[in-house]
């Protein structure tokens, strides 16, 4: 008798939203102030929301045509074992299980929960607590009320997953759509409201007189690139996708088209509601949101009252996309005896269950660890090592497999994806050095993999004769 197999059943228009859902989350109404704070110029702000908007939609080109000719269940983790090898595979999928996809849904549960706050103020909890730290890094206890509903927010949204992956993506539809038609209510108000001239806007001369240097370009992309982050999970869903080789790097170039324009129109639009020295003192305060701000300079109490629900839809949708597409490599992963055995088992929905559960318990422990900004640049260096590895893959498949049907091809080859790998590169070293914290506990993070390979690889030979691949 068959083991139970994942249902086909997203077509391209699911797919769009479902890229979409992934990426536009937090980052479009909090990211400008750190870019503020970094680059002290409206037009560089500008210039590295396209800069990079630019480069994921290249590394989404060549995703594109490793997802055309490989397309399955697990994304990355798939591919990896016929680019590299099995290792390499393996440690991808823990390190997104480790940091990238569950501090994504951590981060984005807790704007939800800052946003809650904001419109409906929580009780205080365990405040005597809020000074215990670990190790003077963590501090579990502070913001406890906020930290408790970004828990809640993962625990209720991964038990609505379990009910089928159409019934994810329909709740991802009808958010989206909320979702755009705020962020053009915002746009079309705000530009008529604006402060300042939008061609103002496109100054790069800094408010400081300072040089804008590359370092702080590349850092300043951390912040661009986190609201970029999620174009990649639709990936991991490959094996319930219809036709998935064709569908797959139509619904990411689409996806990642539109969110490019919608990115620059808002940040255009806070840019010219809000001077750079205030967005900077937005960023010191580190309790505010610059999307809120920004509307509240025209629109007043209401309009602040208008952003902070859009903010709590919009990270809510994320959240949900988030945890929809993360959970299915490590079921592909268990499936092969290379992750927990329950994660290989589907409910009576085909769905991943209990992949969903252990992505939701360890999602709610990132929780607890951190910042909002410390998370999302730890995910930025993690998921940039491997955005690079997948983009030189398209070099390796070629040599590898030059004769296999390709449903698509990356335009500008080979100069697209190798702009790409040294852009990839460039930026884990800068973020090496200018954000070390975050990058060391990334990196040991993703490294943890090295003993749970070893591990799960020894399991699996006292069980079975070891599979080859």
């Amino acid at each position: 008798m068959s083991s139970p197999q994942l249902n086909r059943v997203l077509g391209l228009r699911l797919v769009i939203v479902v890229v979409i859902g992934n990426i536009l989350g937090s980052g479009v109404y909090k990211k400008v102030a750190p870019m503020a704070a970094e680059l002290h110029s409206s037009g560089w702000i500008l210039i590295c929301w396209l800069l990079g908007g630019i480069i994921t939609l290249l590394g989404a080109l060549s995703n594109a045509e490793v997802a055309g000719l490989l397309a399955d269940t697990g994304g990355e983790y798939a591919y990896y074992k016929k680019i590299y090898n099995r290792f390499f595979a393996f440690l991808f999928g823990w390190s997104l299980f480790a940091v990238i996809q569950t501090a994504a849904i951590s981060s984005l549960a807790y704007v939800f929960a800052q946003s809650f706050n904001s419109i409906i103020p929580l009780p205080p909890l365990l405040a005597s607590l809020a000074d215990f730290s670990i190790g003077g890094v963590f501090y579990p206890f502070a913001d406890f009320n906020v930290k408790l509903t970004a828990i809640v927010l993962i625990a209720l949204l991964t038990w609505l997953n379990t009910k089928g992956i159409k019934t994810g993506a329909g709740v991802s539809t009808g958010i989206l759509a909320l979702v755009f038609v705020g962020i053009f209510t915002i746009i079309a108000f705000g530009l008529t409201n604006a402060h300042n001239p939008l061609v103002s806007t496109l100054q790069t001369k800094t408010n400081t007189g300072a040089p804008v240097t590359l370092s702080n370009i590349f850092t300043g992309m951390l912040s661009a690139f986190w609201a970029y982050q999620g174009w990649a999970s639709i990936g991991y869903i490959g094996g319930e996708i219809k036709d998935a080789k064709a569908t797959i790097p139509k619904g990411i170039a689409i996806g990642v088209l539109i969110i490019i324009a919608l990115y620059l129109l808002v940040n255009a639009t806070y840019l010219s509601l809000l001077p750079v020295a205030e967005l900077e003192q937005i960023y010191k305060a580190g309790n505010k949101i610059a999307a809120v701000e920004a509307v509240r300079s025209f629109w007043g109490s209401n309009g602040a009252l208008f952003i902070s629900t859009l903010i709590l839809i919009t990270t809510l949708g994320c959240t949900n996309a988030s945890i929809l597409s993360g959970c299915r490599p490590y079921f592909a992963m268990a499936r092969e005896g290379m992750f927990f055995p329950k994660v290989a088992q589907l409910n009576q929905a085909n769905v991943p269950a209990n992949s969903l559960l252990y992505q939701g318990i360890w999602a709610s422990l990132l929780v607890l660890s951190g910042t909002f900004d410390q998370l999302t640049d730890m995910i930025i260096f993690a998921v940039f090592i491997y955005y690079g590895a997948t983009t030189l893959g398209v070099f390796i498949l070629r040599k590898k497999m030059p004769d296999a049907p390709r449903p698509y091809k990356v335009w500008g080859y080979p100069v697209v994806p190798a702009i790409m790998v040294v852009f990839c590169a460039g930026l884990v070293i800068n973020t090496t050095f200018a954000r070390p914290r975050e990058a060391a506990i990334g990196l040991v993070l993703m490294l943890t993999g090295v003993p749970m390979y070893a591990w799960f690889v020894r399991k699996q030979q006292t069980a079975v004769p070891e599979k080859t691949y």
